[in-house]
């Protein structure tokens, strides 16, 4: 039992010296999440500030402020706190003979980096495409994600506006893919994360950009508009989920851009019952007789 304890205590106070050394700047810049978080939402605040889309949208738009709490909370207080738990979950694996390793399918050890890198971000974006239409498609999850789709006025801070429970469906499945994959993240992944964090932030942002012609493979604002609208194609349960890449949109046909004024309603039917403030919005999935 001791194990357990002293592996939860560890891995929670772990979380806290790394989060409280990134704010001092005492952890490598490329590992720096935390003023990376910040320095990629000022650029991509600063962008929206200089070139909106929606002319009349305020650059304090509805929900500014609690969107950035959003973001500090999932990204790092929530992050702190669960950290102990998947610790202890990864003990009690391995007392059971399942490892990081145990599920390989590949090796990726001996490619090149690049290689590496490209393989780990496709299979992870693919996994959370997968988890996204999950949280969509079935009524227990989707009470949770409507968090996220709370949002009525699209901005970059939107990104990372979930409820913290997307984390628990989100981590196992990334985790399975990073198993797959010989139960190691490359050297390097930290330029992968920086680039998710970094669409994700465009994706959401006031900011009308496409990529050209890579907008079959990225994923991008106009696209992740439609995903958020109030009103869905009938028959759907949802469009666009692509997370950075928006090619599983197109393979599996659920991508969907009638056009592209960026002037559309958000949200979802019913969603002026839906809870306010951060508190309301973190129990209402918990809440009986929700659908």
């Amino acid at each position: 039992m001791m194990k357990y304890i002293d592996a939860f205590v560890s891995a929670f106070n772990g979380t806290i010296d790394w989060t409280w050394k990134s704010i001092i700047f005492e952890v490598p810049w490329y590992t720096n999440y935390f003023w990376g978080l910040i320095a990629i939402s000022l650029v991509v605040w600063l962008l929206e500030i200089v070139f909106p889309w929606r002319k009349e949208q305020s650059i304090f738009r509805k929900d500014f402020w609690m969107d950035g709490f959003y973001m500090f909370f999932n990204f790092f207080l929530f992050a702190i706190a669960i950290s102990g738990f998947y610790k202890l979950l990864g003990v009690l694996f391995g007392d059971i003979g399942i490892t990081a390793q145990s599920l390989a399918l590949v090796d990726l050890t001996r490619w090149p980096m690049w290689l590496q890198l490209v393989v780990f971000f496709i299979i992870l974006d693919f996994v959370q495409w997968f988890t996204h239409i999950m949280l969509h498609r079935y009524a227990f999850l989707w009470k949770f994600h409507k968090v996220h789709h709370s949002v009525k006025e699209m901005g970059f801070a939107a990104h990372l506006r979930y409820h913290w429970m997307e984390n628990l469906f989100y981590k196992p499945l990334k985790t399975f893919g990073v198993m797959i994959l010989g139960g190691f993240e490359p050297e390097q992944a930290y330029i992968v994360h920086f680039f998710a964090i970094a669409i994700g932030h465009f994706n959401h942002s006031n900011i009308k950009i496409t990529w050209g012609p890579l907008k079959y493979l990225l994923n991008n604002p106009v696209m992740h508009l439609y995903h958020h609208a109030y009103d869905l194609p009938k028959g759907t349960y949802g469009v666009n989920f692509g997370i950075s890449l928006s090619l599983w949109d197109y393979i599996f046909g659920t991508n969907h851009i009638p056009e592209d004024s960026g002037n559309i309603k958000l949200g979802f039917p019913g969603d002026e019952k839906f809870p306010k403030d951060f508190i309301h919005q973190n129990t209402y999935g918990f809440k009986r007789g929700q659908k």
